[in-house]
Parts: structure tokens; sequence; C-alpha cells
């Protein structure tokens, strides 16, 4: 009952569909760890979200895969907390949770009834404070984290198509390889090597604890302090951004999938990361390709012309450098390089011509209903606060985002377009079944 429940709660949470200010309280506790309090009272759900600045470009060459391996090796338990009881107190108090990893920074959550807010901010106290880390633990969570990879990597039809473009694309950066990591790095580590990356990276300092919903601020407040304060800092961490040389000669390889029948065609281009103004151009370019069936790379490829099965443009923005991709599975046995080279007529096009103004009508309209669909839960609005003071150092990116889209004109798409969408900074990939 509790979870049928609680599911209609979170139904409730949506705002309206006009874009509302997110008010909010941040602070920081004398350990460095940063709060982030928003109060809602439409409906009693709260979600408690820890955001650790830290994912797979943290991790060295040949110990990949540690940052999404502690997503997973957090659940195991704490001083508290008895192994494999973490999960089981979040739904007997009538609540959800999980967690993911990106190349950037991991995200923890429990979205419970607000009568439970107590216990989640204990549990993410005790996460971050008491964790447990030995060998019974490392060795159950590897065995999870290998069948993840089999089932989304190893045995996932075009599994390692964006992986096999991230490692050409990115030769110096840590993007070269994706937060699943490698298994042999995993099975390599020793029990010191964990904990010293634990003690690194999963500190207050590191970290921003979002609490959004039905919350009174002062008694918030004293229970953050309750529960999080006497967790000691941890050594600041400098980071030094490895920089990529400009690719200057299109770069053509070759990949190969037994789990598919169909080939691909992919180019790859290294564009700004996601806190520019050129990162969001890039993402109306790339709608305007291939979002929706009337896009234009949808319209020309798959409904006129009927020699692609599936099209696909997308800006895989990231914090330090993003990669436009765009994509193509041939239909009737249409030879790869005549579908790369009708995605390469429209992107010409995006380069010489304006957009329509009935094309960017639209574009400004998608983008503000996604936008608006962002900030519709209380998870949402929790993410988007974390993500605005760990990567635009601003909190209150989440009311000027949508501003910030609505300033980029028919004349920004085209630049973007003309700037780095160029074959002599593009890596072609041919993707194929392997025998």
């Amino acid at each position: 009952m509790k979870t049928s429940i609680f599911s209609l709660l979170m139904v409730l949470t949506t705002f309206s569909v006009v874009a509302q200010k997110v008010a909010y309280t941040e602070y920081n506790l004398k350990n460095g760890l940063h709060v982030i309090l928003h109060q809602d009272k439409t409906a009693p759900v709260v979600a408690v979200a820890v955001m650790y600045h830290v994912g797979s470009k943290d991790e060295q060459l040949k110990r990949t895969g540690f940052a999404h391996f502690f997503e997973h090796l957090l659940f195991e338990g704490t001083k508290n907390v008895k192994r494999g009881e973490f999960m089981k107190i979040v739904s007997s108090n009538g609540g959800q949770n999980n967690a993911n990893t990106t190349q950037d920074r991991t995200f923890y959550y429990e979205l419970f009834p607000s009568n439970q807010l107590a216990t989640g901010i204990w549990l993410e106290s005790e996460r971050m404070m008491h964790p447990v880390i030995n060998e019974i633990g490392v060795k159950t969570q590897n065995e999870v984290v290998k069948e993840e990879k089999r089932m989304r990597v190893d045995n996932q039809p075009y599994g390692s198509l964006v992986g096999e473009t991230m490692k050409r694309l990115f030769t110096k950066h840590p993007y070269n390889w994706s937060p699943i990591g490698s298994m042999a790095d995993l099975d390599a580590a020793t029990l010191d090597e964990f904990k010293a990356f634990n003690k690194k990276y999963y500190t207050p300092n590191n970290a921003v604890l979002v609490i959004a919903g039905d919350i009174d601020i002062a008694k918030t407040k004293t229970m953050v302090e309750n529960y999080f304060a006497d967790i000691p800092a941890g050594v600041p961490i400098t980071r030094t951004m490895a920089k990529e040389d400009p690719i200057s000669k299109e770069i053509i390889d070759t990949a190969y999938d037994s789990n598919i029948q169909v080939p691909a065609i992919l180019a790859a281009y290294r564009v700004p990361g996601e806190t520019s103004k050129e990162s969001k151009a890039l993402g109306m370019a790339s709608a305007v390709l291939s979002q929706g069936n009337s896009s234009r790379m949808f319209k020309k490829m798959v409904d006129d012309k009927k020699n692609s099965l599936q099209v696909g443009s997308f800006n895989y923005s990231l914090e330090d450098y993003g990669a436009y991709i765009m994509y193509a599975l041939p239909n009737n046995d249409t030879p790869l390089d005549t579908l790369l080279n009708d995605m390469d007529e429209e992107v010409v096009k995006l380069q010489t011509t304006l957009i329509t103004e009935v094309e960017f009508t639209k574009l400004q309209n998608q983008f503000e209903n996604e936008f608006i669909g962002k900030n519709s839960k209380m998870l949402g609005v929790a993410e988007n606060l974390a993500n605005g003071f760990t990567y635009y150092k601003n909190t209150n990116n989440i009311n000027t985002e949508l501003e910030e889209i609505r300033k980029i004109t028919r004349e920004d798409i085209q630049e973007v377009a003309k700037k780095y969408l160029n074959k002599n900074q593009r890596v072609v990939l041919y993707y194929l079944p392997k025998k």
C-alpha cells in the first residue's frame, strides 16, 4: 500500500506548464559540504540527493571503472546499516532510491514521503561517513558490474558504438573510456586502491546535498547539521584538464560488433563542453536534423529516399568537451557512403543557409517544453540544482537556463555548424557486423 500511495504522490508533484522560478536556500557546512534546500508543499514528498563531483574522467589508465563501481559499492552497507539492508530500509519506509554515474559525476538519491525526511538524510550521511569497503563487498559488486556490462555493452546490439567512437575522438582526455570501464582493471585493483579512491573523492567538500520537496527549511537545516557536520573534510581536489590537440584531418576507422546484422555509419566531431552557449546551439542544430519525423534527415533519408532504417544526431555534452554524433543504419543494402553523403549534405545546408522561421519557432517550443519537463518532479528539480552548482558553479542556473536558450538565434546555429561540423575535424566510423 505504501508503494502505491507513494507512486500516486509522485504523479502529483508536477508544476504548471509555465516555467516558474525555483526558490532555494544554499549554504556551506564547515566541512565544505554545499547544501541546497528547496521547499515545495504541493505534495507530501521529498527528494534527498547527493552529487559527488567524481566520474570516470577522475580515474587512471589501467584502473578504469572505479567511479561506476563505487556507484554500486556504496550500497553495500555502512557502520550502522548492515550489508544488504540499505535498499530494504528505503522500501520499507515507502521510498525509492537509485544512483547513476557519468564521466563527470555520481548521483545518489532517495524519494520519500516527507515524514521520512530524516531517514533519507541519515542514509546519505551514512554513505558518506561510514561506508564499509571490504573484500566481500568488492567481490560481490564486481560480479554485479560484470553482469551489467554483459547486458548493456557486450551482448547489446550497438552497445559499443558510442564507446568505440569516444576512444577515437579523444586520445589524451579520460573521456577516451566509458564509465563502465574495464573489467580487467577492476579485477587487478587492490582493496587499498578502492579505499584510497573513496577517501579522495567521496568527501563532503567534493559533494553537494540537495533536499527538495515538502520540508521546513529551519528544521531541515538542523537535521543536516546533526547528520553531516561531523563528517571530516577531505583533501581539496585539484584537477588539470587534459587538453586535446585539434583534429585537422578526417579520421576514418572500422569497428565490429558480433551482436548486429545491420551495419551503421557514424560521424563524430569534438565540440565544447556543456556549459558553453555553443553547446546549446549545437543541441538545437541536432534537433533540426533529426528530432522527430519532420526533421530534415529523417524526412529525407527515412521517408523520401527510404535508404535508411534509422538516422540520428545528438550533442553528447560533457563537462570538459562534448561529442557531436551523427549516425545512420541502411535500408535495403544501401551503401554506407551514400548515407554519409546524405548526412553531409544536410550539414552543408545548415552551414550555408539559415533555418526557416517556422523551423526556429518549432525548435524554441521543443526546447522550452524539454526545460519545463526537467523540473516537473522533485527529483528533476534536485538534480538540476545539483548540476547548476557542480558544473556551472551557479545554483541559479536552474532559473536562467531557459533565458539562455531563448537568446540563441538562427545565426548562432549556423555559426556552430560552420565552426565545428567540418569533414577535416571529425571521426568517421564504419560499424560493421562481426562474422
